[in-house]
């Protein structure tokens, strides 16, 4: 994981919105970004479904349906393959767990960049291994909570990093989702999302 290369690549994207939506005076832009991250790691908790003990379905949602799909009824999936432009005919877009696990990355990095906490020395064999997924949830919601309070610490990109390995994505997975979220990202800015 090169992390040098994802905190420029947010410093980008950070800058172009920091021009776009500038702050305003008495802004607490970084309580802003630390909520942003818990939604989204609730978000991505959703997706992830292990924890909902009232429910038979606790898969984790690892493909999304395309919608122009599920509005075919009747349609083969062979002609579909020539009308789709969504998702090709494949009948989906993309792994909405891996989608919503870059979206915190996105805030984690831009938090580190905000109180100037990039240059950290970062431990990808991590310290303490947790075993339980949800517990994994909690630690990095504690961290991010704590941020409030305390630095930015590389404790919480380690608890994130073991939480995507518990997921079962691999680093390139997490930079090539990055990357082309990343892109999206500037592509709102562009049309003023």
């Amino acid at each position: 994981m090169n992390l040098t290369k994802l905190f420029e690549t947010q410093r980008i994207l950070d800058t172009r919105i920091e021009k776009e939506h500038p702050r305003v005076e008495g802004e607490e832009r970084l309580a802003k970004k630390i909520l942003s991250l818990l939604v989204e790691l609730g978000e991505l908790a959703n997706e992830q479904r292990s924890w909902k003990f009232w429910s038979n379905d606790q898969e984790p949602r690892i493909t999304k349906t395309c919608s122009f799909c599920n509005g075919l009824g009747s349609v083969k999936l062979s002609d579909h393959k020539k009308t789709c432009r969504r998702c090709g005919g494949k009948g989906s877009t993309g792994n909405p767990l891996l989608e919503e696990y870059v979206d915190c990355l996105h805030f984690i990095l831009s938090i580190g960049l905000e109180i100037g906490e990039e240059y950290f020395d970062y431990n990808q064999n991590h310290t303490f291994k947790e075993r339980d997924i949800t517990i994994q949830f909690l630690r990095v919601i504690d961290y991010t909570i704590g941020l409030r309070e305390d630095d930015y610490c590389s404790e919480l990109l380690e608890s994130f990093t073991h939480l995507g390995e518990m997921l079962g994505f691999t680093w390139e997975q997490v930079e090539e989702a990055y990357y082309a979220k990343n892109k999206i990202n500037h592509e709102r800015q562009e049309s003023g999302y």
